[in-house]
């Protein structure tokens, strides 16, 4: 018995949108989606972000809900640099639905977003931040928890400040300040 070959297939030219593949989604960012949308996160982003962006020049942007959905997937699943937000989003179905992107649509490149994050500054990413933790916590996706230390009780507060990525112990907003040095030392490297 010899090994099947692949064959060469043509691709069509007409997408039905009925064949395309489906995805069951994730739990929490449909979640997610849903108080997003309840309390007009895209409307208060644009408003937020406004006064950083050209109103008529050059070509149309990114919409800021966008981005922030993708900075936020980037720490959440605890992807260390924009190329790796994109390339996570672009390879899951239902990242691209929390994205709002269409079946044809294209996950936006990552030097968009690099610019983007860098246009905007810190105290608009902390604002953001801290308004998605508090939808978070409100609809217990976030909780806090009890700690015993020395036999007397505090209260955790994982909502705002003190949130920190398992793995690395990182902030969100270490996290911000830690991707434009590492894209700058990935542009130094390809250059040599």
């Amino acid at each position: 018995m010899s090994p099947g070959r692949r064959q060469a297939e043509q691709k069509s030219m007409w997408l039905i949108y009925d064949q395309l593949p489906q995805s069951q989604g994730h739990v929490f960012y449909e979640r997610l989606q849903k108080l997003l949308h309840q309390k007009a996160f895209d409307a208060f982003l644009e408003k937020l972000c406004a006064p950083f962006y050209a109103e008529r020049l050059g070509r149309k942007s990114i919409p800021p809900g966008r981005s922030f959905r993708m900075l936020l997937i980037g720490y959440f699943e605890g992807i260390d640099s924009e190329r790796g937000i994109c390339w996570r989003c672009s390879d899951s179905l239902s990242l691209r639905e929390f994205l709002g992107l269409g079946p044809t649509e294209s996950v936006p490149d990552h030097s968009s977003l690099c610019r983007i994050r860098g246009r905007l500054p810190l105290e608009v990413h902390h604002e953001v931040f801290v308004f998605v933790l508090g939808l978070l916590e409100k609809a217990s996706l976030l909780k806090g928890k009890y700690l015993g230390i020395d036999a007397s009780s505090m209260e955790a507060n994982a909502a705002m400040k003190s949130i920190v990525r398992r793995d690395t112990g990182e902030t969100y907003q270490e996290m911000l300040e830690r991707l434009p040095k590492r894209a700058a030392s990935g542009r130094r490297a390809g250059r040599n």
